[in-house]
């Protein structure tokens, strides 16, 4: 449990991606199994303990002290995991040596009140920055900045192979990932994901810069819209169909009437949208929907999805990645007349003559709905390849809207911000809605694009302009305007005033603006079909 502490504290505090992953290989190098599969696979959220939830730790932690005094910390501290191993009295009775794969065997045959009885023991023996880690391992959320992808080219790292080898047999395998580890240490063969429904690397787009518009040639590119969705692989192999998110993660139980079987065998590229192909829904709608890893009958009736495809890498299990943009398409067009029949599967259309002022006109049309980011290039020549390939597709999204809100409610932020308020909800003033124009109501909630330097300044204007408590939430003063950015705003029922924008962000903080000043929901419900 040691070295597993010791590299979540190294992660939590590691600012940059290469060094998070240079700390992963060390760990995969130094560690023996199956201890370093378990840790990997709560790192990818892949692990999955039954029996101990957040309320049996809370429930464990009130016997331990007073539940008054455990709530004050925790709503200071704003981590359940970190008070817990804070609070936690140290006993004699402390040991080393604890293996993950004990604590992990342990579990898996003890009923709920053996498990808790279990991690009181185990809090016990441990130190507070292993206790600390423990809860991490049992409740997920490490927040640790590591994704699943990261863990995967820290494994190609480690043992010098090429990462696509890894994530072709990543379905294929579970915690503790004993037959991968077989085959990276010489110990076995290569798990076999031939024919099977296994994720292939997607190829990204580079953003469009303004100073390469006038050197390019439009002719030799492919337009379409870039749509406003979640980026999908549906693949189908013999041992069925499967649905991968951008990352590799397997995402098939969320959308099983995508995911059912198909005649055809292969591997197709695409944008998961909300709606039906005759009628597109908001990102709003599909956000319901990517939430629910087991969504019910009624929420897949009430909310439909369906996939727009725009390439093909494996046709029947034929790899034609290494063909041209344009060979593909023939490809799928031909296959989604055919083996791709399906009402969940709609192809998504080239836009004719891809000349810059067409462009230029699409661009500044793709608002309409919120249903379109911007317009795609894609090199007709290009062969698909894993990541950004230079010079092979571009992104020219549209610009963002922005709009001057007020500052609401504060929480703390998680990690490295737990104890900085560092999540904010913001509002607009009720003109244009079935309120006061003079109450202001929540729009957005934001908690990126400000520089550390700002954030203490965030922080200490909310801690000096609290009026009420609601748990860990504070309510301010309502002084400090906003600049907010924001990709689009949609109608939402779901909220109180009525719409929700999307991806909202900091872009300048407006010490200097009256609160009265800032934007209506009228305002921003102009701005909906721009």
């Amino acid at each position: 449990m040691k070295i597993f502490a010791d590299l979540l504290h190294s992660l939590l505090y590691a600012p940059q991606r290469l060094v998070k992953q240079a700390y992963l290989v060390e760990f995969i190098k130094n560690t023996p199994d199956p201890d370093r599969g378990y840790a990997l696979s709560a790192l990818t959220g892949e692990l999955s303990i039954q029996g101990v939830k957040a309320g049996l730790i809370r429930k464990i932690a009130y016997q331990k002290c007073d539940p008054v005094l455990f709530d004050l910390s925790y709503d200071f501290v704003g981590d359940l995991a970190e008070t817990t191993a804070l609070i936690w009295p140290n006993t004699t009775r402390q040991v080393s040596g604890i293996r993950i794969s004990d604590i992990i065997s342990k579990l898996k045959t003890a009923n709920r009140i053996d498990a808790g009885t279990l991690v009181q023991e185990w809090l016990d023996q441990l130190p507070e920055s292993q206790r600390w880690a423990l809860l991490k391992l049992l409740t997920g959320g490490l927040r640790v900045g590591v994704s699943a992808r990261m863990v995967r080219l820290a494994l190609a790292q480690s043992y010098q192979i090429d990462v696509n080898e890894i994530e072709q047999i990543w379905p294929l395998i579970e915690p503790p990932y004993l037959e991968l580890f077989n085959w990276l240490d010489g110990k076995a063969d290569k798990p076999d994901a031939a024919g099977r429904a296994v994720f292939r690397p997607m190829m990204l787009a580079h953003p469009l810069l303004e100073s390469e518009i006038a050197e390019m040639d439009f002719a030799s590119f492919q337009a379409e819209w870039k749509w406003d969705g979640a980026r999908i692989q549906l693949v189908s192999g013999s041992d069925g169909v499967r649905i991968f998110s951008r990352s590799g993660d397997d995402i098939s139980g969320t959308f099983p009437e995508i995911a059912k079987p198909l005649s055809w065998h292969g591997v197709i590229d695409g944008e998961l949208l909300a709606g039906n192909p005759n009628k597109i829904g908001s990102f709003q709608q599909l956000q319901l929907r990517l939430n629910r890893k087991k969504p019910s009958v009624k929420m897949i009736s009430e909310t439909p999805v369906f996939m727009r495809v725009y390439d093909i890498l494996f046709d029947n299990n034929i790899d034609v990645r290494e063909h041209p943009l344009e060979y593909r398409r023939e490809v799928l067009e031909a296959q989604m007349k055919t083996g791709l029949k399906t009402c969940y599967l709609d192809l998504s259309p080239i836009l004719a003559d891809a000349s810059l002022a067409n462009l230029q006109t699409w661009r500044q049309q793709c608002r309409a709905g919120g249903l379109i980011e911007g317009v795609m290039l894609k090199n007709k020549t290009s062969s698909y390849q894993a990541g950004r390939i230079k010079g092979s597709w571009f992104k020219w999204k549209r610009d963002p809207l922005t709009a001057d809100l007020v500052i609401l409610y504060a929480q703390r932020g998680h990690g490295k911000r737990s104890s900085f308020f560092s999540d904010f909800t913001l509002g607009a003033w009720g003109e244009g809605s079935e309120y006061d124009a003079q109450t202001l109501l929540p729009v957005a909630k934001a908690y990126s694009g400000f520089t550390d330097d700002e954030l203490k300044k965030l922080d200490k204007f909310v801690r000096e302009n609290i009026i009420q408590k609601f748990g860990p939430v504070r309510e301010v003063e309502k002084t400090l305007v906003v600049e907010i950015a924001f990709d689009s705003v949609q109608y939402s029922k779901r909220h109180k005033s009525g719409i929700a924008t999307r991806f909202p962000r900091f872009k300048a903080i407006r010490w200097d603006k009256p609160a009265r000043d800032a934007n209506s929901i009228s305002d921003l419900i102009a701005m909906i079909d721009i």
